[in-house]
This record gives structure tokens, C-alpha cells and sequence, in this order.
């Protein structure tokens, strides 16, 4: 299965706001950054630096693993990428700014990530919260744990899954 694609108006709007930032900061807009933004924001999931470098070099070849490090640092210094370090695997990113909060499944054996988004758990969480007086601003929920294939049921395979490939958390 081919990995989602978001809406063109979506990306659209997230590369406005990058755009602004860019802007706002004295950075020019190069030729370079609007590809690896635009791969990262058309992309839905998470993505590791190697993984967008690879989406990236199909519109621009030359381009080089600094530059989309760089590019993923501004992303996450102006809120529209946020950097995720689930276990002890490598550092995935994915689009954040006004996109919906989801939590996450990992899986400890191949890696897999499963976003999931449940009503219950955030109103327990608010209530939680409440009752110590506290105020949730953000969170993050992540569950580890073993995905059906890595369980060795027979058949079994990832809920959600796309064509990222299994791999160990390190």
C-alpha cells in the first residue's frame, strides 16, 4: 500500500505558513527547501531524514542529507514538523501546526507506528488532570507493545499498515 498523501490545499497552506516563517526569520525561500517541504507536508505518518531525503531526491537528485536536516530543524523551530523518538529508534518527524492530535502504537519488535486518535482516553486524561488541579496544555501517548505479525500470529500483519518496512528499534 502506498504511504497516504495529503490534500493539496492542505499543503498548500502548510508551505504559506513555511513560506512566512522563512520570511519573518531574513531566510530566502530556495528551490531546494519548497521540495523537501513540499515531499514532507504531502506525506502523511511519520518520516525519518533518510526517508524524506529519498521522497525528495525524486523531484530534486542532487539534493543533499544537510539540507534536509536543516530544512526539518526550521520545520520544527516554526511548529509545522514535530520531531518524535519513540523507544530507542531513530528520530521520526511528521507534519504538526493545525493538523489533529493523534496518539501512538509502537511496536518494539519491527518498529511499526500506528497513529490512533480515542475520545474516551482524552476525556479520561482531562479528568485525570482536573482532579489534580493541573491543566494539560499537551500531551503525548504512546503505547509499546508487539503488532500482530511481530506476535507471530499467523496472517497477522500491522493495523494500518503502509509500505515503510519493518525494522527493530534499535
Amino acid at each position: 500500500m502506498a504511504p497516504a498523501e495529503r490534500e493539496e490545499n492542505d499543503v498548500d497552506g502548510l508551505m504559506g505558513q513555511f513560506r512566512a516563517y522563512l520570511t519573518k526569520k531574513g531566510l530566502k525561500s530556495t528551490r531546494q527547501r519548497d521540495v523537501i517541504a513540499e515531499s514532507f507536508f504531502s506525506h502523511t505518518g511519520h518520516l525519518s531524514i533518510e526517508e524524506l531525503l529519498a521522497l525528495a531526491r525524486k523531484d530534486y537528485p542532487r539534493l543533499g542529507y544537510a539540507t534536509v536536516y536543516r530544512t526539518l530543524k526550521l520545520l520544527t523551530e516554526c511548529g509545522l514538523a514535530a520531531e518524535r523518538r519513540f523507544g530507542e529508534g531513530q528520530t521520526m518527524y511528521e507534519a504538526a501546526g493545525d493538523l489533529e492530535h493523534h496518539d501512538h502504537l509502537i511496536c518494539l519488535e519491527c518498529g511499526h507506528v500506528l497513529e490512533f486518535h480515542n475520545e474516551e482516553i482524552e476525556r479520561e486524561q482531562e479528568r485525570v488532570a482536573r482532579s489534580f488541579g493541573f491543566t494539560v496544555i499537551r500531551h503525548r501517548h504512546e503505547l509499546y507493545g508487539l503488532c500482530p505479525r511481530a506476535r507471530g500470529i499467523k496472517g497477522g500483519s500491522c493495523p494500518g499498515e503502509d509500505a515503510r518496512p519493518h525494522r527493530p528499534l534499535a
